[in-house]
């Protein structure tokens, strides 16, 4: 297994036959590019972008509570968080938190086009991170 360590630049479109194809480009620091081909599938692994404090409706996908029936201000709580018996919140409940900057790997991901002089690699899709974040690709061998 090869390791290329490079950054995340911002993604872009190349025009390939008939279609037009969205790629994001990795400027590559460490590791021999004559390795990589057209077409190969390799990982992607990053840091995804942080999203900060957020709530159960957007962090968990909870749809939160009617609108109608006597509720004002319940739309996005995220309900009842335990029984009365036990007194307290049981471990591993889903509620509102930090959200994001966590490590996130993409498999079989295409490489689209190798640029030997520039160092740049075209990966077919999106890579998570921010733009000119530290991003790692993995041959599979």
């Amino acid at each position: 297994m090869e390791k290329y360590k490079g950054k995340k630049m911002k993604m872009t479109q190349i025009y390939s036959g008939e279609k037009i194809v969205p790629v994001t480009p990795v400027k590559i620091d460490s590791g021999d590019l004559n390795l990589l081909k057209v077409g190969d599938s390799v990982k992607g692994s990053g840091t995804v972008k942080g999203r900060g404090f957020q709530g159960v409706v957007k962090r968990h996908g909870f749809h939160g509570g009617p609108a109608t029936h006597g509720q004002k201000n319940r739309q996005r709580a995220p309900g009842s968080i335990g029984n009365t018996t036990p007194q307290r919140v049981l471990p591993g409940r889903r509620m509102a938190g930090h959200m994001g900057t966590n490590r996130a790997t993409l498999k079989n991901v295409k490489i689209v086009e190798v640029r030997m002089d520039e160092k740049l690699v075209f990966i077919k899709g999106a890579l998570p991170g921010n733009n000119g974040d530290k991003v790692e690709l993995r041959t599979k061998n």
